[in-house]
Protein backbone atom coordinates (compact mmCIF):
# COMPACT_ATOMS: atom_id res chain seq x y z
CA UNK A 1 0.00 0.00 0.00
CA UNK A 2 1.11 3.55 -0.74
CA UNK A 3 -0.62 5.21 2.19
CA UNK A 4 2.63 6.93 3.22
CA UNK A 5 2.53 8.94 -0.08
CA UNK A 6 -0.86 10.42 0.68
CA UNK A 7 -0.68 13.97 2.12
CA UNK A 8 -2.14 14.51 5.58
CA UNK A 9 -5.77 15.70 5.75
CA UNK A 10 -4.68 19.13 7.04
CA UNK A 11 -2.61 19.70 3.89
CA UNK A 12 -5.55 18.78 1.63
CA UNK A 13 -7.86 21.18 3.46
CA UNK A 14 -5.28 23.95 3.30
CA UNK A 15 -4.97 23.46 -0.45
CA UNK A 16 -8.76 23.54 -0.88
CA UNK A 17 -8.95 26.73 1.19
CA UNK A 18 -6.19 28.30 -0.92
CA UNK A 19 -8.06 27.40 -4.09
CA UNK A 20 -11.26 29.06 -2.90
CA UNK A 21 -9.74 32.00 -1.02
CA UNK A 22 -10.12 34.33 -3.99
CA UNK A 23 -13.37 32.93 -5.30
CA UNK A 24 -15.60 35.53 -3.63
CA UNK A 25 -13.61 38.40 -5.13
CA UNK A 26 -13.64 36.63 -8.50
CA UNK A 27 -17.39 36.07 -8.35
CA UNK A 28 -18.17 39.67 -7.45
CA UNK A 29 -15.83 41.09 -10.10
CA UNK A 30 -17.13 38.71 -12.75
CA UNK A 31 -20.79 39.45 -11.93
CA UNK A 32 -20.16 43.21 -11.95
CA UNK A 33 -18.37 42.85 -15.30
CA UNK A 34 -21.31 40.90 -16.73
CA UNK A 35 -23.74 43.53 -15.45
CA UNK A 36 -21.62 46.26 -17.07
CA UNK A 37 -21.62 44.32 -20.33
CA UNK A 38 -25.39 43.92 -20.19
CA UNK A 39 -25.81 47.63 -19.48
CA UNK A 40 -23.48 48.49 -22.36
CA UNK A 41 -25.36 46.33 -24.86
CA UNK A 42 -28.70 47.76 -23.74
CA UNK A 43 -27.61 51.41 -23.75
CA UNK A 44 -25.59 51.14 -26.95
CA UNK A 45 -28.58 49.61 -28.73
CA UNK A 46 -30.83 52.38 -27.46
CA UNK A 47 -28.42 55.15 -28.47
CA UNK A 48 -27.74 54.02 -32.02
CA UNK A 49 -30.13 55.06 -34.76
CA UNK A 50 -30.94 51.45 -35.63
CA UNK A 51 -32.11 48.70 -33.27
CA UNK A 52 -29.40 46.06 -33.49
CA UNK A 53 -31.19 43.26 -31.65
CA UNK A 54 -34.33 43.61 -33.77
CA UNK A 55 -32.20 43.55 -36.92
CA UNK A 56 -30.13 40.62 -35.68
CA UNK A 57 -33.30 38.63 -34.98
CA UNK A 58 -34.11 39.20 -38.67
CA UNK A 59 -30.72 37.72 -39.60
CA UNK A 60 -29.11 41.08 -40.40
CA UNK A 61 -25.37 40.37 -40.66
CA UNK A 62 -24.33 44.01 -40.78
CA UNK A 63 -26.07 44.69 -37.47
CA UNK A 64 -24.51 41.57 -35.93
CA UNK A 65 -21.04 42.62 -37.07
CA UNK A 66 -21.54 46.16 -35.85
CA UNK A 67 -22.86 45.20 -32.43
CA UNK A 68 -20.35 42.37 -32.09
CA UNK A 69 -17.49 44.77 -32.76
CA UNK A 70 -18.87 47.25 -30.23
CA UNK A 71 -19.17 44.49 -27.62
CA UNK A 72 -15.58 43.35 -28.11
CA UNK A 73 -14.40 46.97 -28.31
CA UNK A 74 -16.04 47.56 -24.93
CA UNK A 75 -14.84 44.34 -23.31
CA UNK A 76 -11.16 44.83 -24.21
CA UNK A 77 -10.69 47.89 -21.95
CA UNK A 78 -13.04 46.45 -19.31
CA UNK A 79 -10.90 43.31 -19.22
CA UNK A 80 -7.81 45.42 -18.66
CA UNK A 81 -9.68 47.37 -15.99
CA UNK A 82 -10.55 44.12 -14.21
CA UNK A 83 -6.86 43.19 -14.21
CA UNK A 84 -5.57 46.51 -12.92
CA UNK A 85 -8.36 48.11 -10.88
CA UNK A 86 -7.86 48.51 -7.16
CA UNK A 87 -11.60 48.42 -6.46
CA UNK A 88 -15.00 47.91 -8.03
CA UNK A 89 -15.36 51.70 -8.23
CA UNK A 90 -12.23 51.82 -10.42
CA UNK A 91 -13.70 49.09 -12.60
CA UNK A 92 -16.99 50.95 -13.04
CA UNK A 93 -15.21 54.23 -13.84
CA UNK A 94 -13.04 52.56 -16.51
CA UNK A 95 -16.11 50.81 -17.92
CA UNK A 96 -17.88 54.18 -18.15
CA UNK A 97 -14.89 55.59 -20.03
CA UNK A 98 -14.97 52.59 -22.38
CA UNK A 99 -18.70 53.12 -22.91
CA UNK A 100 -18.26 56.81 -23.75
CA UNK A 101 -15.41 55.97 -26.13
CA UNK A 102 -17.61 53.47 -28.00
CA UNK A 103 -20.52 55.91 -28.23
CA UNK A 104 -18.22 58.68 -29.49
CA UNK A 105 -16.77 56.32 -32.10
CA UNK A 106 -20.26 55.44 -33.31
CA UNK A 107 -21.28 59.12 -33.34
CA UNK A 108 -18.18 60.07 -35.34
CA UNK A 109 -18.81 57.31 -37.88
CA UNK A 110 -22.48 58.29 -38.17
CA UNK A 111 -21.51 61.94 -38.68
CA UNK A 112 -18.94 61.09 -41.37
CA UNK A 113 -21.25 58.61 -43.09
CA UNK A 114 -24.76 60.07 -42.89
CA UNK A 115 -26.46 56.98 -44.33
CA UNK A 116 -24.63 54.56 -42.03
CA UNK A 117 -27.67 53.58 -39.98
CA UNK A 118 -29.74 52.94 -43.11
CA UNK A 119 -26.88 50.89 -44.56
CA UNK A 120 -26.80 48.75 -41.40
CA UNK A 121 -30.59 48.37 -41.46
CA UNK A 122 -30.39 47.39 -45.15
CA UNK A 123 -27.78 44.73 -44.24
CA UNK A 124 -24.86 46.28 -46.07
CA UNK A 125 -22.14 44.08 -44.59
CA UNK A 126 -19.33 46.50 -45.48
CA UNK A 127 -20.88 49.11 -43.17
CA UNK A 128 -21.09 46.55 -40.37
CA UNK A 129 -17.45 45.60 -40.88
CA UNK A 130 -16.41 49.26 -40.84
CA UNK A 131 -18.25 49.91 -37.56
CA UNK A 132 -16.86 46.72 -36.02
CA UNK A 133 -13.30 47.62 -37.03
CA UNK A 134 -13.69 51.13 -35.65
CA UNK A 135 -15.11 49.81 -32.36
CA UNK A 136 -12.24 47.31 -32.02
CA UNK A 137 -9.63 49.97 -32.79
CA UNK A 138 -11.12 52.33 -30.20
CA UNK A 139 -11.28 49.53 -27.63
CA UNK A 140 -7.66 48.55 -28.18
CA UNK A 141 -6.46 52.16 -28.00
CA UNK A 142 -8.61 52.76 -24.92
CA UNK A 143 -7.15 49.74 -23.14
CA UNK A 144 -3.59 50.62 -24.16
CA UNK A 145 -4.06 54.16 -22.80
CA UNK A 146 -5.11 52.99 -19.33
CA UNK A 147 -2.62 53.59 -16.59
CA UNK A 148 -2.45 51.77 -13.29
Amino acid sequence: MLIFLRPPEDTIMERVQELFSGSAAFAVTFLVSLALLGAFITLYSLLTAHREMTLIRRDNRAAALSLGGAIVGFVIPVGKAVAQSASLVDLVVWAAIAFVAQILAYAAAAALLPHLSKAIADDHVASGILLAALALAIGILNAASMTA
